[in-house]
């Protein structure tokens, strides 16, 4: 949805326009195409995404990237708050990662109850069992 926004939005720039408006650098590398960065300019690659294969680790990084991508649409809907055919699917899809972190945060909360409950720190038993047979601390 994003991508389409931002399509439509420069379509239609003139040559004038695009340099006027510090464009230019990106148009030389893509045009007027779509390549995904970060408004710093820095592109997005496959690190933006983590994963350890521990549940706890993975839902709160899920849970910090939906916060992220909340921040972001704010500052977005700050800047373009007058203008309703940005603003509407900016505020549906800030709504959408709301929604998402609420079930991230209820899969936490019901992977929490299954695993330890006597500790703050929850652990995964099935990964962590031969550290708990040599670590004084974890009996």
């Amino acid at each position: 949805m994003v991508s389409t926004i931002v399509h439509q939005l420069t379509r239609n720039l003139s040559m004038e326009e695009i340099e006027k408006s510090g464009f230019g650098p990106y148009y030389i590398d893509h045009t007027v195409g779509i390549w995904p960065q970060a408004a710093g300019g820095i592109p997005f690659n496959s690190c933006e995404f983590q994963s350890k294969g521990d549940p706890i680790t993975d839902l709160f990084e899920d849970l910090a990237a939906e916060q992220k991508a909340r921040s972001t649409y704010d500052n977005i809907l700050r800047v373009v708050r007058d203008i309703p055919e940005i603003a509407d699917p900016i505020k549906f899809l800030r709504a959408r990662e709301v929604i998402h972190f609420q079930r991230f945060g209820e899969a936490l909360r019901s992977v929490q109850e299954q695993l330890d409950s006597k500790n703050f720190y929850a652990f995964n038993p099935s990964f962590d069992m031969p550290c708990m047979e040599t670590c004084e601390d974890c009996k």
